[in-house]
């Protein structure tokens, strides 16, 4: 076996080793997402999430290209990995892949923001 030093980087997570704790990061995923769906110019956000906004499967708003939406989705839920503060948004958001709306596309946004 051999000692190739401190680990850095293990599949796309990258790792920083000190001498009394280990921090694992997305940083430079979450940039990539952020450049992929042309977000990358826009203001963050503080939450992730509107506190009293309901979110329904049928809410009349017209449909988006699901395959968009599942693309967005798919990808939070990766950062969950790192970010479990993501993992109860990206689960409510994964439930409405089937038909997503514009309100659905706009919270995913929303998220990617707060990232």
């Amino acid at each position: 076996m051999t000692n190739l030093s401190l680990l850095h980087h293990f599949l796309g997570i990258g790792v920083i080793q000190e001498a009394n704790n280990i921090f694992i990061h997305q940083k430079k995923y979450a940039q990539i997402l952020l450049e992929k769906f042309g977000l990358e110019g826009c203001k963050p956000v503080s939450t992730h999430l509107i506190a009293n906004e309901k979110l329904k499967k049928d809410d009349g708003n017209e449909a988006v290209d699901s395959n968009l939406y599942r693309s967005f989705v798919g990808s939070l839920l990766y950062l969950t990995v790192t970010r479990p503060d993501l993992m109860f948004s990206g689960s409510l958001l994964s439930r409405f892949m089937q038909k997503p709306s514009k309100i659905h596309m706009g919270t995913v946004k929303r998220m990617l923001r707060y990232v």
